[in-house]
């Protein structure tokens, strides 16, 4: 029996002789986590950058977790497996299926548990990596940096992607574009997975670091392009529900939260102010009281006709109807799920 499994070992490590080398000595300095769920178009875009990096390819590593996963998903990873090993040297590549759908903090959590490099890197399926990407941070870390975050970069040059760009920039930690080393992440526990929508996991993680002492530096040469996708434009309507993880946020960090997240106090006041407005108008007419109608509805008036206009495209009148009913329906969702993340996590947040 002895001399069978040795025979096996031989033939294995004849055929794969520097796939076991690299797997058992070479260990990478960079594992890539890459969490997707149903693209496997644009993860392949995203596989196909990270195969173009300057880096040498026996230094790091992908692996792809699949959330949700799907066929497709897989013969994607599987497709650039095969086309990668033809080119430039091979590279390790690694598919995990979760067949459950748990969210992305769950799937990068799944992730770097599995990594062998030093360094775990989070990228996004929709996101191009520069090919310097890793090389320019690699100085960081030889330095002894513990997490780093790059720049990220929406290059369709609307007022939207200007905005985001300013947003990103203002963050100290982005989760599309970091780098830990393995024994940070082990020390805060990784990405906290009640955050199951991508909203606020990365400044979770990121105050559990600071909560830790782990400082968290800044690399703008390490640049991660995240081309804008075409969305329908009710698309912000939809995301209204991702702000209940405000109160999720605030509940697990409230010092931090105050100090670090800049919340738009005045959209919040209009929101409310808002929604106060319609409710009082409503119950003066269903009471009869005409006064009690005109203070609810003389305040939401001009509050709803500055909402329309800031959600007029470079006042493009052709988006008009559509400016009218995001203004009209935004604070009353925008409120809804706010109240809501403050019952579900039973915190005291508005």
């Amino acid at each position: 029996m002895r001399e069978h499994q040795q025979a096996i070992l031989h033939h294995i490590t004849r055929k794969h002789s520097y796939r076991l080398y690299s797997l058992i000595t070479m260990i990478p300095h960079f594992s890539i986590i890459i969490p997707t769920s149903r693209q496997p178009a644009l993860l392949f875009r995203c596989l196909d950058a990270l195969g173009r990096q300057t880096l040498p390819r026996h230094q790091f590593e992908l692996i792809v977790v699949d959330d949700a996963s799907t066929p497709e998903t897989a013969a994607a990873v599987d497709l650039f497996s095969r086309q990668i090993s033809r080119s430039g040297g091979p590279l390790e590549v690694r598919y995990l299926a979760q067949p459950a759908e748990r969210g992305f903090a769950a799937a990068r959590n799944r992730g770097w548990r599995a990594a062998r490099g030093k360094v775990v890197v989070f990228t996004d399926d929709e996101c191009i990596p520069r090919p310097d990407w890793l090389l320019a941070v690699l100085p960081s870390f030889e330095r002894g940096a513990q997490v780093v975050t790059g720049q990220m970069h929406l290059t369709d040059g609307t007022a939207a992607s200007r905005k985001k760009n300013l947003y990103w920039e203002s963050n100290e930690l982005i989760s599309a574009n970091c780098f830990c080393r393995k024994t940070a992440l082990e020390r805060v526990g990784g990405f906290e997975e009640a955050f199951d929508l991508a909203w606020r996991e990365d400044q979770d993680l990121q105050f559990k670091f600071i909560g830790a002492g782990i400082p968290i530096i800044k690399c703008p040469e390490a640049v991660v392009v995240h081309p804008m996708p075409d969305l329908p434009w009710y698309t912000p309507l939809a995301n209204e529900r991702r702000s209940r993880y405000d109160a999720l946020l605030y509940k697990r960090h409230p010092d931090l939260f105050r100090q670090r997240i800049e919340a738009d106090r005045t959209h919040v006041v209009e929101y409310y102010a808002s929604v106060l407005g319609v409710v009082l108008g409503v119950l003066g007419m269903l009471t009869g009281s005409m006064m009690l109608s005109v203070i609810g509805f003389s305040t939401w008036t001009p509050l709803s006709i500055g909402l329309i206009w800031q959600q007029i495209p470079n006042r493009d009148n052709t988006k008009l109807p559509q400016a009218v009913l995001m203004a009209l329906v935004t604070p009353f969702l925008a409120v809804y799920w706010r109240l809501y993340g403050a019952i579900k996590y039973r915190v005291m947040y508005w």
